[in-house]
């Protein structure tokens, strides 16, 4: 129960453009969207199609892989100390996607996604023997085959560094962090010894990370927000959503010495909750939810959180009140309430029932990419009896999950018990032809 629980708030779900998996958390994705929205609106994308996805990756790494969504690894976030050294990461990748650098990279066939650090750090990876190996010692964690797909040369690099700019200045955010950043990219090629080599393939296509400094710093000293402070909540929403990633991800013992018991502060009360929980420590867990609600008994996060420890503590029935009002004061956000729906399941109390479709349903409506609220909603339909439409959320589960053979017998099934030519029996045969298509893919690469 606990495992899956955790994919309601933090949860884990196939990427399709990367090995890795992906990290969800309702408070991550709306700071990670606001703080991404006016530079999406700068660079003249449709908000609507572009995401800011966080990639359970410890690596100081980001990426775009085709299509209009940037991938942030928790690495980075973990790395930054500001909210503007991630918007000018950001920045940065909507300048490789308007430029259309991933369809252009000819290296693509050989890797599974490409890597925007990689390529700020390229001298520090040129250093290290260029190409693969270059890839293998500077992003640990990674496959080396990505090294022939951050293949960018030096005017594609240049093109998204100056569209990043543009970004950041149309946007009245100063450049500073975007420095800033690089800069702790510079001290990586320090700390690690790396020195560039004349003649390697990889350090010829990047510019140094030091030029790159000097000539960005010198583009944005003559932005007129070069000098205009950060947004103080949006850099608040900020440590609050870091210490949440770090105490989620990292061990207990090391949560406790970034955020010691004389600390305080909402981030350190956030990161400890997550490190007890973790640890199985209840009322260690319970004690700092509480000094969070205390600080403020209305934000939708501190009782998503209180929800979340006891439900996966074996408390179900006392998870209902803060899961329900979470749920209620953001408007019904999908991750919240695919958490509120798993815990009125787990009362299992049929008379739950009825709610915890109509939670999921509207949950599934507006986030069709979850599979754990696809996998709640099968349970609610089996418990009623309505086998088709739990055979129909199964199918949706596995394609999510990239199961194929279980999505084309699920959707068979589903189909054979469907009304012919409902919305239901129509979205079967979809899932049918996908799976269908995608097995067909796979035995042609074999």
């Amino acid at each position: 129960m606990r495992f899956l629980a955790f994919l309601a708030l933090l949860g884990w779900a196939a990427a399709p453009a990367a090995a890795q998996s992906i990290l969800r958390d309702a408070e991550t994705e709306a700071l990670l969207k606001d703080m991404s929205a006016p530079l999406v609106k700068a660079s003249g994308l449709d908000p609507a199609n572009v995401d800011i996805v966080l990639v359970n990756d410890p690596s100081v790494n980001a990426f775009v892989a085709g299509g209009q969504a940037v991938y942030v690894n928790s690495g980075l976030i973990n790395e930054a100390d500001t909210a503007g050294e991630v918007q000018g990461v950001i920045a940065h990748e909507l300048g490789h996607v308007t430029g259309g650098h991933a369809v252009l990279n000819l290296g693509a066939s050989s890797a599974t996604n490409i890597s925007l650090l990689s390529l700020l750090l390229g001298a520090a990876a040129a250093a290290a023997g260029g190409g693969e190996a270059a890839m293998g010692v500077i992003m640990a964690g990674q496959q080396a085959a990505m090294g022939k797909y951050l293949a960018y040369n030096r005017s594609q690099e240049a093109s998204a560094d100056a569209a990043g700019a543009q970004y950041l200045s149309a946007a009245g955010i100063s450049g500073r962090g975007s420095v800033e950043f690089f800069k702790k990219l510079q001290n990586l090629e320090f700390r690690y010894g790396y020195r560039p080599k004349d003649g390697d393939e990889f350090y010829s296509t990047h510019p140094l990370t030091g030029d790159r400094i000097q000539t960005l710093q010198d583009t944005y000293e003559k932005d007129p927000a070069w000098n205009k402070p950060d947004d103080p909540k949006l850099q608040q929403r900020f440590m609050r959503m870091k210490a949440k990633l770090f105490g989620y991800l990292a061990e207990p013992k090391d949560v406790l010495r970034q955020y010691p018991l004389t600390d305080n502060s909402i981030p350190a009360h956030y990161a400890r909750a997550y490190a007890y929980h973790k640890d199985a420590q209840f009322d260690l867990a319970t004690a700092e939810t509480d000094a969070l609600i205390e600080a403020d008994p209305e934000d939708p996060y501190f009782l998503e959180l209180e929800g979340q420890i006891l439900l996966e503590s074996g408390r179900p029935q006392e998870a209902l009140a803060p899961l329900r009002k979470a749920t209620e004061l953001t408007g019904n956000q999908p991750l919240i309430a695919t958490l509120f729906g798993h815990a009125l399941i787990a009362t299992e109390d049929s008379s739950n029932f009825k709610e915890a479709e109509r939670v999921l349903r509207n949950a599934v409506a507006r986030d069709r990419e979850n599979p754990f609220t696809w996998y709640q909603l099968g349970v609610i339909y089996a418990a009623k009896g309505d086998m088709p439409r739990a055979r129909l959320a199964s199918a949706e589960q596995q394609v999510l999950s990239g199961n194929m053979n279980a999505a084309l017998m699920s959707a068979q099934a589903a189909e054979a018990g469907l009304p012919t030519g409902t919305p239901d029996w129509i979205r079967a045969q979809d899932i049918e032809m996908q799976a269908r298509a995608e097995l067909e893919r796979e035995k042609k690469r074999r």
